[in-house]
């Protein structure tokens, strides 16, 4: 015989919080790919800008030969960053919020994403070979298990 889940009393509110996670997720890789447009414009242009169009062709920059240095640069500020801050948020994305679904009750803590946004941002912007999809999914879900337990302990099960 299989066990027979309990029904949720509150399912329109929880579809109410899960529509606004989606949307602060959106809002975040928006804002994260703003920032990789931010930290690729400093890091290699010299002007602080948010706007960068990768399918166009890149002028010449003010650093000259030292351009080199740029993803070294980019290497060692996401190692500090990752290491100061957040040492979870080292890795991928996708791998380790599995590995805390399963292992560690879904808790990541609000800084995670914050700094994983941040690292991730840098380490593209500075020419790094990574890609956006992971750092995206660590932010959202770094928000919704903050909103989780917002919800789950300021106003009990739902």
């Amino acid at each position: 015989m299989t066990e027979e889940l309990p029904k949720t009393r509150n399912l329109p509110i929880i579809c109410v919080l899960s529509f606004a996670v989606g949307i602060i997720a959106g809002l975040g890789a928006w804002a994260f790919r703003m920032l990789i447009g931010l930290f690729h414009n400093i890091l290699f242009l010299g002007k602080f800008e948010f706007f960068y169009d990768a399918n166009t062709h890149t002028p010449g920059n003010p650093w000259g030969p030292g351009v080199i240095l740029v993803p070294v640069i980019g290497a060692l500020l996401v190692a500090w960053l990752v290491k100061t801050f957040a040492p979870e948020a080292k890795g991928h994305g996708v791998p380790e919020v599995m590995d805390v679904i399963y292992y560690n009750d879904a808790k990541i803590r609000p800084v995670v994403g914050l700094v994983k946004a941040l690292a991730s941002a840098v380490c593209i912007g500075s020419g790094g070979s990574v890609g956006r999809e992971g750092p995206i999914i660590q932010i959202g879900a770094s928000f919704g298990s903050t909103w989780d337990r917002v919800f789950v302990f300021r106003h009990g099960r739902l």
